[in-house]
């Protein structure tokens, strides 16, 4: 299995959960996608629920177990599709006090293009999704870049080998139905229109991540400076000059604001002073947000 998943995570994980709280608007993605998946987790209380306020079974009901357990992530790299997919399962364990297990596939599962590899490997992440999820445990998996093995058939370059692997894995989605939410695929990716249709058809939510607005960044710096007090117009105008309106109509990133620009302003005052609001400044002047995916 380590040749097809990057993780394999126990959920409910501490390390996840201590991860999420640094994710800013993260409360608001997780109650879409929970309220929709419950309808597939708990018919039992659907049921309850349809005959307490309506006094019968609405046949919609019933017909809720044909969703698919698909949700698609996308949105601009950096925008934190993939903490927050995992933040998002863990947050379901703790919910309904269960247990299960997070499957990150690999890159790997593409193959070296020999005939029948990829689908293979694909199917062969199926049968372990398959089998971790058990009567009172889910698995999630968690396919990462998802165009790169669930492009659209319709184009004439795409290569018969690769045709086969999205047959493979629209007839795996169909199948994990039957197991009646107790296993839950997401795919992310930075390209939503490569992805093929048929896949798109199936997904019970496409969630869309942007790149953070004012509000989110002035939380974001808040966040990962917390202890270190920044004045509020200092926020505002950190804010401001992450935005759009100053980098040519497109804002920094979650990641170019974690992972680049307070990394580098760190390093110019470690180890002889002092961070500094100035440090900062002076560190935006010379970083642009990073290109959009196309």
């Amino acid at each position: 299995m380590e040749s097809i998943f990057d993780k394999i995570i126990e959920l409910p994980s501490s390390t996840i959960q201590e991860r999420a709280k640094g994710l800013v608007g993260f409360d608001k993605k997780f109650s879409r996608i929970y309220s929709n998946l419950k309808l597939l987790l708990d018919q039992e209380g659907l049921v309850s629920w349809s005959k307490k306020f309506h006094n019968t079974e609405l046949p919609i009901i019933g017909q809720l177990n044909e969703k698919y357990p698909l949700v698609i992530l996308a949105g601009d790299a950096g925008t934190g599709k993939t903490v927050t997919a995992e933040a998002i399962a863990d947050k379901i364990m703790r919910e309904l006090k269960r247990d299960g297990f997070f499957l990150k596939l690999s890159t790997r599962v593409r193959g070296e293009g020999l005939h029948g590899q990829m689908g293979n490997l694909v199917n062969d992440a199926f049968a372990e999704l398959k089998k971790q999820a058990g009567k009172r445990r889910i698995a999630f998996l968690l396919i990462d870049e998802a165009d790169a093995i669930a492009s659209t058939r319709s184009t004439l370059q795409m290569h018969q080998e690769e045709k086969a692997a999205v047959n493979t894995l629209i007839q795996k989605i169909d199948e994990i139905r039957e197991l009646e939410g107790r296993a839950i695929l997401f795919m992310s990716t930075n390209r939503l229109h490569f992805i093929d249709e048929a896949i798109i058809r199936r997904a019970s939510i496409i969630l869309e991540f942007e790149r953070p607005d004012t509000a989110e960044r002035i939380q974001l710096f808040k966040n990962s400076l917390a202890g270190f007090e920044l004045a509020a117009h200092e926020l505002e105008e950190l804010a401001e000059l992450t935005g759009p309106e100053r980098n040519g109509g497109l804002g920094f990133s979650f990641s170019d604001i974690r992972l680049r620009v307070l990394p580098e302003a760190i390093a110019a005052a470690y180890p002889t002073h002092a961070l500094t609001y100035k440090t900062i400044k002076d560190v935006l002047s010379k970083i642009k947000p990073s290109p959009k995916i196309i």
